[in-house]
């Protein structure tokens, strides 16, 4: 490898929850890593994902959404975002094709006018967009908020426009080594996505006020010793008994429909068949206890 020519950096994806981050991520990965729900507070750890091509490598950063805290929980995601723009070499800001902009977003851009790095604007869900030429009024509307890179459209769940995006941060990388191998694509550990993976199950199939308040902890993940099958305990962590009882439902038939959708999206990430049983606890304030957050993988100190 030409080390002359090859650029290799770190790339954070940030902006308010539900635009879209983990989507996109996903796409230019081409494989699911990080998970997706249109509920709040899906992506709750740092997630770094590797793409490599000829040219060099990027290593993504995926955020919590910036969101005005309720708990500790909510503290730690916002101080894993804020922390993250401080260590990259460019930074993705993901916003809504919208003229509105709301104070979400105009606090995330008083931050961003003080970052040293390229910003680049991603407007996003321009799949959604009737007439194209809005899109110009939308670039319009935020162009002049921070200084920013590039501007570069794009839709995360068709794909569009994301081959540009990629082109784009490329410029702004520094040339370098590569830090990964080329079939690495996540700095994530198996039991990490495993869990997450359940959890977005639980995200789809669960009622409103439920999923906030629930994370899932991998007890026991294993390859049998003639292979080709993994054991798989894992515990859905809630914070109220009534929250218990709909997360197993009637005759075990909610549990059931989360475990039979994660399973199948676990064998596909693991290539082998997966034994997968769920557990439901109750840990009452879990989002309010440090010592809990810490036991369920949601250390803010960890990697200070």
């Amino acid at each position: 490898m030409d080390n002359n020519n090859y650029k290799s950096g770190f790339v954070t994806l940030i902006g308010r929850p539900n635009v879209g981050k983990s989507t996109l991520m996903n796409k230019i990965i081409g494989q699911k890593i990080a998970i997706t729900s249109k509920k709040p507070q899906t992506t709750r750890n740092k997630i770094q994902t590797v793409y490599s091509c000829e040219k060099g490598q990027l290593i993504f950063v995926d955020t919590p959404g910036i969101h005005k805290a309720k708990n500790k929980l909510g503290e730690y995601m916002v101080t894993m975002a804020k922390r993250s723009i401080d260590e990259v070499d460019a930074v993705l800001w993901l916003v809504e094709p919208s003229t509105f902009i709301g104070e979400g977003e105009k606090k995330i851009a008083e931050k961003l006018a003080k970052v040293k790095v390229p910003v680049i604007l991603v407007i996003n869900k321009v799949d959604m967009v009737k007439n194209k030429e809005d899109i110009l009024t939308y670039i319009a509307a935020y162009k002049d908020l921070v200084d920013f890179a590039e501007i570069v459209p794009v839709s995360a769940t068709k794909g569009t426009g994301v081959d540009d995006l990629i082109e784009a941060i490329f410029k702004y990388m520094p040339y370098g080594p590569q830090f990964y191998d080329e079939d690495t694509i996540t700095d994530q550990p198996m039991k990490q996505i495993v869990a997450e993976i359940i959890r977005e199950k639980a995200l789809h199939a669960l009622d409103e006020e439920v999923p906030h308040g629930i994370a899932v902890v991998i007890d026991r993940m294993k390859e049998r010793k003639d292979g080709g099958i993994y054991d798989i305990d894992a515990t859905i962590i809630c914070e109220r008994d009534s929250h218990k009882g709909i997360i197993i439902g009637k005759g075990g038939a909610m549990l059931k429909k989360i475990g039979s959708n994660a399973r199948f999206e676990i064998e596909r990430l693991i290539e082998a068949k997966a034994n997968l049983k769920l557990w439901v606890k109750v840990k009452k304030e879990w989002r309010d206890s440090d010592f809990l957050l810490k036991n369920f993988g949601y250390d803010k100190n960890a990697d200070e």
